[in-house]
């Protein structure tokens, strides 16, 4: 059977993903699955069939997405509404959408890749913990020597007993 000719394809658009928290990356698999479910739950199944999600690349806070030319609106709202990839909780934010991976690509190296600094090492209630300053002036405490992660929630309180 011959291929269609690219005029008869089905157009397709790429959306440029932020990861929030950007560390540790999710995984790829996990994260398609979360995006489909959102997609589903949000506009049903036939609706999910017709704008074809699938995530690309997922990789240094950032994930490409892919949908059908038409359903990039749709694929934003769906996206921005997951809370969660598996067991971790997790924020997307759409940052640009393109029709080819190209673009993002170089979309993504135009902006600041995730970068952090390790500001200090401090000890808060017996723990020992590793401050990470990224830009836009987020500061993550990370616990020395687990693997899982607890949130840590810091009043001001809290900053003038120690």
């Amino acid at each position: 059977m011959k291929p269609r000719p690219p005029t008869m394809r089905e157009k397709k658009r790429y959306l440029l993903v932020r990861i929030d928290p950007p560390f540790p990356d999710p995984d790829p698999k996990e994260l398609y699955f979360a995006v489909v479910e959102s997609v589903t739950s949000l506009f049903g199944d036939a609706e999910a069939a017709r704008m074809m999600p699938v995530v690309i690349t997922c990789g240094s806070g950032y994930a490409m997405i892919r949908c059908i030319r038409g359903y990039e609106e749709k694929a934003r709202t769906a996206i921005v509404t997951l809370t969660s990839v598996g067991e971790r909780r997790i924020a997307l934010h759409a940052v640009a959408t393109s029709g080819t991976l190209l673009a993002l690509r170089r979309k993504i190296s135009m902006l600041s890749l995730i970068s952090f600094e390790v500001v200090a090492s401090l000890r808060f209630r017996d723990r020992e913990y590793a401050a990470r300053r990224y830009p836009c002036q987020k500061v993550d405490l990370h616990e020395k020597g687990i693997k899982s992660q607890e949130l840590l929630f810091l009043t001001q309180d809290d900053l003038e007993e120690s």
